[in-house]
């Protein structure tokens, strides 16, 4: 017998717009020390499948009309609330998407962490004290008891992610679930707890359901793939199987829309549409709408899971043995390979053209402040010394671990940052030395787009007030018909219609949202954007898409950008330059292909080594760097000493005495490339 069985589970809500079927029919089984992973876009029933497996969810407006879950002997549907609290947090845990959110504000670490081995565990509190220390240990935590007597805002993400699964695991559980467990964490942290949970199963025999929408993830952590899409099941396999042969057309198209390993010439692929909202149950197959080979029958009555080759079953007609549909022999094309009619992107600049913005010293350091009188008795040097020229028309990449000053480098240059010191010279004007009344013709030209659209665009404001706010303050002289007009125009241009000019920012997907945001940048037809985190919280689908957009939007308007991100897949596709950054300085510049194919820092490297790969399965462990050191107090010499596996292996003399005393100059590597590394061997750049 399976360690749990999912047998048609429904969960619907009932909601003002009418029920909503979040999960419709859903079956799958999970064995002892199995890794599935639980894939599709935002609103396919993701979470909630997870929640009910876990009984949260709160009746009378969630309920299940159907369905039946056993886990070991239990039917945990048919389950009383104490057969229910001796299984969760003990039998079955969870780490939740948001830490932040998972953790109680007002509770110590240690309360929290404790909580589960005094109530299922019966230790008393010393005992749970000391194994909740070993736990924090066993994540990598180098001062556990700082960590447990910490509430969770002073501490970084990664480090309550790491508290969220010491608590998972405290109980030592027959099944895990992990809901997207390292979205919005750095590269390195990410592969770090994606190793700590292999160790674990092996460690425990812990089986383990995954839920996340980053491939490379799916590949390196899964044994089988479940795909789901409005509640249903679309396709199921070995991770082999779904990954390198999918079979049906959503998840080949999910598959085409992620940014690794497609050349800057070439665009990405997309599935036009969105999902259908929960409440909006169409007949037949729900992906037909949106699928490039759907056929009447596919509107009429949905399909059963039909076997495929190679293992695979696939809720798909182009699969069904008695009577199939034609297969169009694009289906049999491999998804990982790009399309190949495209339109050819900008290339990095032979001669490149003069500097739009020149960063010169830039610093941004934030005063500590601590007793009665508020005395400044340190600083968080945030932004330190960084000097950068970006030349116009191209897309410089900034990425760098959290904390390293990324987002307070992008506000310093448009002066959202009080404490911003040094020059950022824009078509020659010194932005920073500006008089206030002077800016306003300067943020015409300069916007910046934010990372979470929703929470960056007014609620109460109708889409024509949100985009057309900036010409009602740099352009008051237009006429209300040319103000409409330059509305609808930027809206059509990002992909939106004229007709949603009444509606709020609430009524739109993620991706519109974001679309909506661009817009808005757009209306004043800038030079220069800064685009931060634009994409990390969007599906590979909708991220396809407004990648797309932004690269057009660039060729055809000869846009500068910033993009701000920790996603190095997408800054391969879209950048032609990139910065690396720690600690507030540049450890590393020069173009995208030479620092991917060769990358002179050993911070940059520790980086690319720890991105999951689609296309390999990593058998060594990641890089473990540790924690990024404070701000206030930056390891003396190469900040990145401390973390360096270069410098912590070496026996070279002069890296054991230079490394720790001095900060290294940017040595070139390349042309047009450079590293701020000892261990480098070339000429000093001067010119920044």
């Amino acid at each position: 017998m399976s360690l749990l069985e999912v047998e048609n589970l429904r969960t619907y809500f009932k909601t003002e717009a009418g029920e909503a079927r979040a999960v419709d029919g859903v079956s799958f089984t999970l064995e002892e020390g199995e890794s599935l992973a639980l894939v599709g876009e935002s609103a396919c029933g993701k979470s909630v499948t997870a929640l009910s497996i876990m009984c949260l969810i709160e009746p009378p407006s969630g309920y299940h009309p159907s369905g039946r879950m056993r886990f070991e002997d239990t039917d945990l549907l048919q389950a009383d609330e104490a057969t229910l609290q001796r299984i969760r947090g003990n039998r079955i845990s969870m780490i939740f998407q948001e830490p932040l959110t998972a953790l109680n504000p007002v509770f110590t670490i240690a309360d929290q962490l404790c909580e589960p081995l005094l109530l299922h565990q019966r230790l008393d509190r010393e005992q749970a004290t000391r194994r909740g220390r070993e736990l924090l240990e066993q994540m990598g935590i180098a001062a556990p008891e700082v960590v447990m007597r910490s509430y969770p805002y002073q501490l970084s993400g990664g480090m309550r992610q790491r508290v969220i699964i010491a608590m998972a695991i405290a109980c030592r559980p027959r099944l895990m679930i992990a809901d997207e467990p390292t979205t919005a964490l750095d590269v390195t942290v990410q592969a770090q707890i994606l190793h700590l949970l292999q160790a674990l199963q092996r460690e425990i025999g812990m089986a383990l359901l995954l839920i996340t929408h980053d491939f490379g993830i799916v590949n390196q952590m899964s044994d089988r793939v479940l795909v789901m899409y409005a509640g249903t099941l679309m396709e199921t396999g070995t991770r082999e199987a779904v990954l390198r042969q999918p079979r049906h057309p959503y998840t080949r198209k999910l598959l085409q829309s992620v940014p690794r390993g497609v050349r800057q010439d070439q665009r990405l692929r997309v599935i036009q549409g969105t999902v259908r909202p929960a409440t909006d149950v169409v007949p037949g197959c729900r992906f037909a709408e949106r699928c490039d080979y759907a056929a009447v029958r596919c509107t009429v009555a949905a399909p059963t899971l039909f076997s495929a080759p190679g293992g695979s079953q696939v809720a798909c007609y182009l699969y069904d043995l008695h009577d199939p549909l034609p297969t169009p022999a694009a289906v049999e094309d491999s998804p990982l390979s790009p399309p190949s009619s495209v339109s050819p992107s900008p290339q990095f600049p032979l001669a490149p053209s003069p500097p739009l913005v020149e960063i010169r010293n830039l610093t941004t350091h934030f005063p500590v402040k601590k007793g009665f009188f508020q005395r400044v008795v340190g600083h968080v040097k945030a932004v330190d010394g960084v000097t950068l020229a970006i030349p116009e028309g191209i897309t410089l990449g900034l990425v760098g671990e959290s904390g390293c000053g990324k987002t307070t480098l992008g506000h310093s240059l448009i002066r959202l940052e009080e404490h911003a010191r040094g020059q950022v010279l824009f078509a020659g004007q010194d932005i920073l030395a500006l008089p206030p009344h002077a800016m306003r013709d300067v943020r015409r030209s300069v916007q910046i787009i934010f990372q979470d659209p929703f929470s960056s665009l007014n609620p109460r404001f109708t889409v024509q007030e949100l985009v057309g706010e900036g010409l009602r303050v740099h352009e008051p002289a237009l006429t209300a018909p040319e103000y409409a007009q330059r509305i609808a125009e930027v809206l059509e241009e990002v992909g939106l219609s004229a007709s949603m000019l009444q509606r709020y920012a609430h009524e739109f997907s993620g991706g519109q949202r974001q679309r909506l945001a661009i817009a808005r940048a757009l209306i004043l037809r800038p030079r220069f954007l800064i685009l931060d985190e634009a994409t990390s919280a969007l599906d590979v689908s909708v991220q396809a898409q407004i990648l797309n957009l932004l690269r057009d939007l660039q060729a055809r308007h000869q846009l500068t950008y910033l993009f701000i991100t920790h996603d190095l897949g997408i800054i391969q596709y879209l950048a032609h330059a990139v910065a690396i950054m720690y600690l507030g300085r540049i450890v590393e510049y020069g173009e995208t292909a030479a620092v991917f194919e060769h990358p002179a820092h050993p911070y940059t490297q520790s980086l690319l080594a720890a991105v999951p790969s689609l296309e390999t399965r990593r058998t060594a462990p990641p890089p473990v760097l540790g924690d990024v050191p404070s701000p206030v107090l930056p390891p003396s010499g190469c900040h990145f000493h401390p973390r360096c596996p270069l410098f912590s292996g070496t026996s070279d003399v002069m890296l054991q005495s230079a490394c720790p005393t001095q900060y290294p100059p940017p040595i070139r590597s390349g042309p047009r490339h450079w590293a701020r590394c000892h261990a480098v061997r070339g000429e000093i750049v001067t010119d920044g």
